[in-house]
């Protein structure tokens, strides 16, 4: 009787203590809204530890360096490094509160076991040793690894609820879909992604995958569940603004990618009319339309074979937009190479007109602001063949 006695306070005791464990501890996925700068559009996500006695800290994935060597290149290459730190929580919460973003707190329903794991993971992952890693915009970044580690604290696989994206959009859910709405305000920024990044961001998404966004991310969570439990068992505005509070806006129609493209066609249309009726080219013109096309072909180039970004390759657009365009600014002047000029604009106007008949087929999605650009190197290539070959003939 006393043995049983004994083992039934000992169970008693144990119990206790992790019932106080169990309180003393609560754990928060916190969601930060759109900020007004570029990396800041799909939002910010980290994870908050509240233990009773001690001050609140935060666990952020998403600190980099600017000042680090080689930051520029080493981004535009791909090699960006990203790292998980512990910061206060006041520290952490201020700079959105002056920016005027909103931020929603989950407190995840887990028990003190969980919790410990949890915690003992984010202690693991600030270690200096561990703490820095390759930052991945849409498969590794500050939404997707604190996520995981809730999954892993969970010990069981997450079930995401569904998305408002998915039910109100028009378009499928795809990375570069979600980027656009994101980005609509920042329409030059998706000009950029557009022309960078290929077919790789343009698969049906999985919910697992649209948490890359934390904006989407905070609105799957709260009906989320983990081992057949509610995942989050309070949900609360620390900050609570619109979404789109700190989001700079819209773009005025006369500066849009949209605009500035039809204005360059427009430009085209009508020198190739006047140079059709004088029967001379404008050399000048397709010098640095051409070239300009040629530089953006580099950049393709070192993006498609040198840089390990996600989706760079395979690009649709290298077939437009590729370092033969720089043959027009350096042929155009050499009397010489007028036949080989004329050979690759013939190919070149071939390319371009198959690309535009093929390119509901192909699956990239293009930037409208594209087709005016690709109009006006299919009416330059063109009136280029027309006018050279005419001039020949005419001085036989």
């Amino acid at each position: 009787m006393n043995r049983l006695l004994i083992i039934l306070t000992m169970l008693l005791v144990s119990f206790t203590a992790l019932r106080a464990a169990e309180n003393d501890t609560t754990v928060y996925f916190v969601n930060v809204y759109p900020g007004p700068d570029i990396y800041e559009l799909e939002g910010h996500s980290a994870i908050l530890v509240d233990i009773r006695g001690q001050r609140p800290m935060a666990y952020n994935f998403g600190v980099f360096d600017f000042g680090a060597p080689n930051f520029v290149y080493r981004f535009v290459k791909g090699e960006t490094d990203y790292m998980a730190v512990e910061w206060p929580w006041e520290p952490f919460l201020a700079p959105y509160a002056a920016q005027g973003r909103r931020v929603v707190a989950h407190e995840l329903n887990f028990d003190s076991h969980q919790k410990a794991r949890l915690v003992d993971l984010l202690k693991e992952n600030v270690k200096p040793e561990n703490s820095v890693y390759r930052y991945n915009y849409v498969k590794d970044n500050c939404a997707t690894r604190p996520l995981r580690a809730v999954e892993l604290a969970a010990g069981d696989s997450l079930m995401l609820a569904p998305a408002p994206i998915e039910a109100n959009s028009s378009m499928p859910i795809t990375f570069r879909n979600v980027m656009r709405h994101y980005h609509h305000n920042y329409p030059w920024y998706q000009f950029g992604i557009d022309l960078a990044l290929g077919s790789g961001i343009d698969y049906p998404l999985t919910r697992r995958e649209l948490a890359f966004a934390p904006a989407e991310l905070d609105r799957m969570l709260p009906n989320a569940t983990a081992g057949g439990k509610p995942l989050v068992k309070s949900t609360r505005a620390v900050i609570d603004l619109a979404p789109d509070n700190a989001v700079c806006g819209p773009t005025p129609w006369y500066a849009t990618p949209m605009t500035v493209c039809c204005l360059i066609l427009a430009l085209a249309a009508a020198l190739t009319i006047r140079d059709i009726r004088r029967g001379r080219v404008t050399r000048w013109f397709d010098a640095l339309l051409f070239g300009i096309y040629g530089i953006m072909g580099l950049l393709l180039t070192f993006l498609i074979f040198i840089s390990v970004h996600e989706a760079t390759s395979p690009n649709w657009i290298y077939l437009w937009l590729n370092p033969l365009c720089l043959c027009v600014p350096i042929l155009i002047w050499i009397k010489r190479a007028q036949i080989v000029l004329i050979w690759y604009q013939i190919a070149n106007f071939a390319v371009l007109l198959l690309l535009l008949a093929l390119w509901p087929l192909i699956p990239q999605s293009a930037n409208p602001a594209f087709l005016p650009l690709v109009g006006a190197g299919i009416i330059r290539a063109g009136s280029y063949v027309f006018i050279t070959l005419k001039q020949k003939r005419t001085n036989r």
